[in-house]
């Protein structure tokens, strides 16, 4: 986790994030990549650096200089920061930063207070998190630490999911923390009894890393819904973080089968980083 990107929008969210960042920064003797997306429209945008309308200029001028004002902070001394104004349109080109830079992570601000609709259908938080093809982590608020020493990953243990646990393994074992995979057990059609759980979570690992001790580390919990499931089993272990795969552009829903991705990142007090399947 050497390069960090943080998209600005100069909101207090977006704030919390560079905090945040900045703290992982220090820990890992990273580099933040501050973004700041400035969407000017086609009318003034021009195909070249040299025939730039004045217009843009000006705005991208004004940009500057308030970004450079944001970025006076205490809490950034020490840090290697480098501030970046692309004229985009929208943020699903942050992915393109990131991937220009060879960036690890992405942090993100979000308020979220009216459910996902703020944060999952139509946001600048949305579009990063369905193209970035590195993990997002999403916070909510200002973080006195980023020891994530304990996290709940949410898995339904598919072969669809091994990519993002072998990503998230990665990660949190640089890291230094403890991975809780829950598999939440709902009723109905979808209930499958203790055995055939089991075997799929066999089945998992074996294809994953062969490393069936790590069985020890899954919990299955029974809930009405998965987002219920996994916030009250956060909550009950005394989660830091709470992890969520997700298909990218295709939506969080088509992982767990509804909304419940962008209803756990809604609700949970906690950040949530996302890993792409």
């Amino acid at each position: 986790m050497k390069k960090i990107i943080v998209p600005i929008d100069f909101s207090e969210h977006s704030e919390f994030a560079l905090k945040a960042a900045a703290k992982l920064a220090k820990k890992n003797d990273a580099k933040i990549y501050a973004l700041h997306m400035l969407e000017l429209s086609d009318a003034i945008l021009t195909n070249t650096p040299e025939s730039i309308h004045p217009e843009a200029l000006f705005f991208l001028k004004l940009a500057e200089k308030k970004f450079n004002e944001f970025l006076d902070k205490d809490y950034l001394k020490d840090v290697k920061v480098t501030p970046i104004i692309k004229h985009f349109k929208v943020f699903s080109e942050v992915n393109d930063v990131a991937e220009k830079h060879g960036a690890d992570l992405i942090v993100m601000g979000s308020h979220g207070v009216s459910g996902l609709k703020e944060l999952f259908i139509g946001s600048n938080t949305e579009r990063v998190v369905r193209n970035a093809n590195i993990p997002v982590l999403v916070v909510k608020n200002d973080l006195n630490e980023v020891n994530f020493e304990d996290v709940a990953f949410a898995c339904d243990f598919s072969e669809a999911t091994i990519s993002a646990y072998l990503k998230a393994s990665k990660l949190f074992e640089k890291m230094g923390a403890k991975m809780y995979l829950v598999y939440v057990n709902l009723p109905n059609d979808r209930f499958k009894s203790s055995l055939e759980i089991e075997r799929q979570v066999v089945n998992f690992f074996t294809k994953a890393d062969r490393n069936l001790d790590r069985m020890k580390d899954v919990h299955y919990v029974s809930d009405y819904t998965v987002e219920d499931g996994i916030l009250n089993f956060s909550m009950k272990m005394g989660a830091d973080l709470v992890a969520v795969p997700t298909h990218g552009r295709k939506g969080l829903s088509h992982f767990f089968q509804g909304s419940v991705g962008e209803d756990v990142a809604n609700h949970s007090t906690l950040p949530v980083i996302t890993f792409k399947i």
